[in-house]
């Protein structure tokens, strides 16, 4: 479950330390707070519930004592697992797209296509309705589409 929940908090935070620090607080705050969780529910959706209510709080956080925010994805350094130079042209290129979109896109984006999550599974993570989820998703699809056309206008 750890490097789940790292890989969430990485999307949320851009940064690789940031993310062992949220998923290492998550953790902390899942121990201190065990007796919350409702036996037979999920145990990732309550982390990553959890994660993404203690990375908002850490944005706020931030946005009041230095006026900080997001790192870019480019600042983020994820090594390559023996893939082709074309393949991980691509992937880069879709990454940075999915890294372009507002927060609340790139988190639906991560929950529901890397993590697997229904959409209402997603909406209960983030506290909002799933129609909103599905809204999200469509926007960031489109967004991401345009992109890479983009970049296959310039490059054809």
């Amino acid at each position: 479950m750890f490097p789940r929940l790292w890989r969430y908090a990485l999307v949320l935070t851009s940064n690789r330390d940031a993310a062992s620090d949220l998923a290492q607080s998550t953790c902390l705050r899942a121990l201190e707070n065990h007796e919350k969780f409702e036996a037979g529910t999920q145990l990732d959706r309550w982390l990553f519930r959890m994660a993404h209510r203690i990375w908002l709080n850490e944005l706020r956080a931030t946005a009041v004592r230095l006026g900080g925010g997001l790192q870019s994805i480019e600042d983020v350094d994820i090594p390559d697992r023996k893939i082709s130079a074309d393949t991980n042209i691509f992937v880069g290129q879709v990454l940075q797209s999915i890294s372009a979109l507002p927060e609340a896109q790139r988190t639906c984006v991560l929950l529901v296509y890397v993590e697997g999550f229904k959409y209402a599974e997603a909406a209960r993570v983030l506290d909002i309705p799933v129609g909103t989820v599905m809204s999200r998703l469509a926007a960031a699809r489109k967004s991401v589409n345009r992109r890479m056309n983009d970049e296959d206008a310039k490059t054809g």
